[in-house]
């Protein structure tokens, strides 16, 4: 048997192993990052100072969504990578199937 495909199946299992053990390790981090607390407040600069010379007026403009072309392009790009794997797959598994008949 071709070592290549030896080290391409050990590749691909120890990428699946890495996969699970980041999965694994993100979800038993999340509990205890859920009920962590935060710890007692820092004293700013400003903290002696009375209340009316750090009192600051901010004025938030809410715009909200994202615009429509921008959902356009992303849904056109993400068709045109999707069409692109596509092509490449079949491609190598056509070229697979040749091999392998020419071998038998």
């Amino acid at each position: 048997m071709n070592p290549i495909r030896h080290i391409r199946r050990i590749a691909g299992v120890l990428a699946g192993l890495a996969g699970l053990a980041a999965a694994l390790l993100a979800s038993g981090a999340t509990p205890a990052f859920a009920k962590a607390t935060p710890g007692p407040p820092q004293p700013y600069p400003g903290a002696n100072l009375p209340p009316a010379q750090i009192h600051t007026v901010t004025r938030t403009v809410v715009v909200g969504g994202m615009p429509g072309w921008q959902i356009a392009l992303i849904a056109a790009a993400a068709a045109l990578l999707a069409a692109t794997v596509a092509v490449l797959v079949d491609r190598a598994r056509s070229a697979h199937r040749e091999a392998a008949m020419l071998a038998a």
